[in-house]
């Protein structure tokens, strides 16, 4: 394999991983906002949130929604679709324009923002690295459509198995952020996390095992082909 093309299936990996996390990240940022749209008066420092409910039930719709998007753009670019590119770009933008939008309003009504902020921070870095990509010189080697759901499996199922651990551990990277009286609301669909995040992983687990094999069978088929020859 030539240099160009390990580093171009190098780059192409990162990416998919990336923007998986992100729209994991995305989702899971969505969901978390639940809490504040819909029970603002539950907690003294979301009070202020209570006369914009509407536009916060709006986030969380559109932070699950935009998380979906990044999710089936990642799924995309293991699969190497001629629109994953462009549809990976979209979904980071509008994460970035939304996100950053929840961010001022936040900091505005209640002073803070946070975890908002990991989520946009995360996306806005993604994007940077997709628009980086689409360098000429780059763009040669990372182009998205040279790759297929074989080449890229490993990369999926790395991504798989890092959500999953997202999806396992969120609860206590949020801790800071959504614990009232003791009790961190970031727990509060622990055992619908414990079942997804352990799906993820095994899924993630059985796409790298078959990739794997595929290669060591291509491997097996090249060997056997140049011993006949």
């Amino acid at each position: 394999m030539s240099r160009n093309v390990w580093w171009g299936k190098m780059l192409r990996f990162i990416g998919i991983v990336l923007m998986a996390l992100t729209g994991g990240f995305t989702l899971l940022g969505g969901i978390g906002t639940a809490c504040a749209a819909l029970f603002p008066t539950k907690w003294e420092s979301m009070t202020p949130l209570a006369s914009f409910q509407w536009l916060y039930i709006l986030f969380v719709l559109t932070g699950i929604a935009i998380g979906v998007w990044g999710i089936w753009a990642a799924i995309k670019l293991v699969r190497g679709t001629s629109d994953s590119y462009r549809m990976s770009l979209y979904a980071l933008i509008a994460g970035v324009v939304v996100g950053g939008f929840h961010i001022y309003m936040s900091r505005m009504l209640r002073g803070k923002s946070m975890p908002v902020d990991a989520v946009v921070y995360t996306t806005l870095l993604t994007l940077v690295i997709f628009l980086i990509f689409r360098i000429p010189s780059i763009w040669q080697g990372v182009n998205f459509e040279k790759g297929d759901r074989q080449s890229n499996r490993m990369a999926g199922g790395t991504a798989s198995i890092l959500l999953g651990v997202l999806t396992l551990t969120i609860h206590f990277l949020m801790a800071s952020t959504h614990t009232w009286a003791g009790v961190n609301y970031a727990d509060a669909f622990k055992t619908a996390m414990i079942l997804i995040g352990t799906a993820l992983m095994a899924g993630g687990v059985g796409a790298i095992l078959r990739s794997v094999e595929f290669k060591l069978t291509a491997a097996t088929s090249q060997i056997r082909e140049g011993s006949v020859f």
